[in-house]
C-alpha cells in the first residue's frame, strides 16, 4: 500500500525544523519503503505493508518525537483519498481560482456534522470556505499571508487540527502517490 504523510507544522520558522533526507532515513529505519519527500513541508510518500492507519500515524509521530525533540501531527492519506479531493474541489469549476492561493486542510479526523455550521459562522471577509468530510478547502483571494483568517481560527471552529497544503502540492503529491504505486 501506498500511503502519503502529511506533517504538521514543520518548516515554518526557526522551531520544529527537520529535514528531508534525515527524514526519508527515519522512514526506512521504522520499516516504510522507499519513501520519497516533496518539498521542505513535510510530505513523506512512502509504502508499507501495514494496514492499521491509526498504528501508522502514531508509529511516525513517535519516531519524529525521538529523532527529531517535538510533536508533529501526522496526517494520512491514501492516493485514492487524495483522487477524491481533487474530484470534490469545490471550485473546479471556476476560472477566476489561482492555485498557489486554493488550500486544502487535510483534518487529522471527521469534525462532525455541527462542524460545518461552526465553519460557516467565520467571518470571512475575502476568504471562501467549504467543508467536505476530513477536508477543508479555502480560497484566500489576497493570498493567505494577508489573511486575517489563520489557522488557530479554524481549528478552534472546527475542534480538530489538520495541516494545510496548496493546490499544486496537492496534485504533486497525487502524482508522485500514483508513480510509486506503478512502480
Amino acid at each position: 500500500m501506498v500511503l502519503i504523510s502529511m506533517l504538521r507544522g514543520v518548516n515554518l520558522g526557526p522551531h520544529r525544523r527537520m529535514r528531508m533526507e534525515p527524514l526519508r532515513a527515519m522512514y526506512e529505519s521504522i520499516g516504510f519503503l522507499e519513501p520519497q519527500t516533496f518539498i521542505q513541508s513535510g510530505n513523506v510518500i512512502f509504502k508499507t505493508k501495514e494496514k492499521d492507519l491509526a498504528k501508522i500515524t502514531a508509529k511516525i509521530e513517535k519516531a519524529i518525537e525521538r529523532e527529531c525533540g517535538f510533536h508533529s501531527d501526522v496526517v494520512l492519506r491514501t492516493p485514492a483519498d487524495l483522487q477524491k479531493v481533487i474530484a470534490k474541489n469545490p471550485f473546479a469549476s471556476r476560472s477566476d481560482i489561482h492555485p498557489g492561493k486554493l488550500l486544502v486542510t487535510f483534518l487529522v479526523g471527521d469534525p462532525g456534522p455541527e462542524a460545518a455550521a461552526r465553519i460557516s459562522a467565520i467571518r470571512a471577509e475575502a476568504e471562501e470556505l467549504h467543508l467536505l468530510g476530513r477536508e477543508l478547502y479555502v480560497y484566500y483571494r489576497d493570498g493567505a499571508g494577508r489573511s486575517k483568517l489563520t489557522p488557530p481560527i479554524m481549528e478552534r471552529a472546527l475542534k480538530i487540527s489538520g495541516t494545510a497544503r496548496n493546490w499544486n502540492t496537492v496534485q504533486k503529491l497525487l502524482d508522485m502517490a500514483t508513480a510509486l504505486e506503478a512502480s
